[in-house]
């Protein structure tokens, strides 16, 4: 892939949304963020794969991502891009729509392929969802992250984060007022971690089940990164939402460090 060219810029929006990412995790959380992204890669073409905890999370990303100097272009789920103003600012700052369960899911990994040959550096969720592991373990990936990969020859890149879960609940907006309070009283640590890129040597995209093996490749790499941020939370979290509801059926066997 020739990297030499890269033409998108993130709009001055997209980077004043960043800095005002990192004002409203402030009061709320002790952000502290690990782990480099190699200079060469911070403008393009590049794959940010992290895992998904909290509605909180894209702000904690966005700030983590303003800290190591990348402004990622984020895929992102379609009842954003409906929203009336965040719907219109979301396309301004260059993000892109995600309409889970219907035909445009095809267009959406199109896109960020294109995107990705035009320089972007794009974040994307490889569960497809905010995780239901009782563990809050990386869930089996879906294959969109692995394809766009191979689409595009961009590297992929593990990102992975530990406490936006006790900011915001998994069904906010209900219960978002007594989250917030919560975490203005105790200000939890979220901690995001970028990793070394994830090996994809060996894996051909014209090869059955190949986007299957590199997304388990990609979650791997997620999961290794997070073991490491959670030292005493090594089963179970601590915090607990009764809201968040617990599916075991897209559980991810994992290698796990340590």
């Amino acid at each position: 892939m020739d990297t030499a060219r890269t033409t998108w810029q993130p709009p001055a929006l997209w980077r004043a949304a960043q800095l005002l990412a990192r004002g409203v995790v402030a009061p709320l959380a002790r952000l502290e963020v690990s782990g480099t992204v190699p200079e060469a890669l911070r403008r393009g073409p590049l794959i940010l794969a992290a895992n998904h905890l909290s509605p909180f999370d894209p702000i904690v990303l966005t700030a983590a991502c303003r800290a190591r100097g990348v402004a990622p272009r984020i895929m992102a789920t379609g009842g954003l891009f409906r929203a009336p103003v965040i719907g219109a600012l979301m396309r301004r700052a260059g993000h892109l729509r995600v309409d889970r369960g219907t035909a445009a899911v095809g267009r959406a990994l199109d896109a960020a392929a294109a995107a990705v040959a035009a320089g972007s550096v794009i974040l994307v969720y490889p569960e497809g969802r905010i995780g239901l592991d009782p563990g809050l373990w990386p869930e089996r990936g879906k294959t969109g992250a692995a394809r766009l990969a191979f689409a595009c020859g961009a590297p992929v890149v593990p990102v992975a984060q530990w406490g936006s879960h006790e900011v915001l609940p998994y069904r906010a907006p209900r219960g978002l007022l007594k989250g917030v309070a919560r975490a203005l009283l105790r200000r939890p640590v979220i901690r995001v971690h970028f990793g070394e890129p994830v090996d994809l040597a060996g894996l051909s995209p014209g090869t059955p089940g190949a986007a299957r093996r590199a997304t388990d490749r990609i979650i791997d790499a997620i999961t290794d990164a997070l073991v490491p941020l959670r030292p005493d939370e090594p089963d179970r979290p601590r915090h607990v939402d009764p809201g968040r509801p617990v599916d075991t059926s897209r559980a991810h066997r994992r290698r796990r460090q340590g």
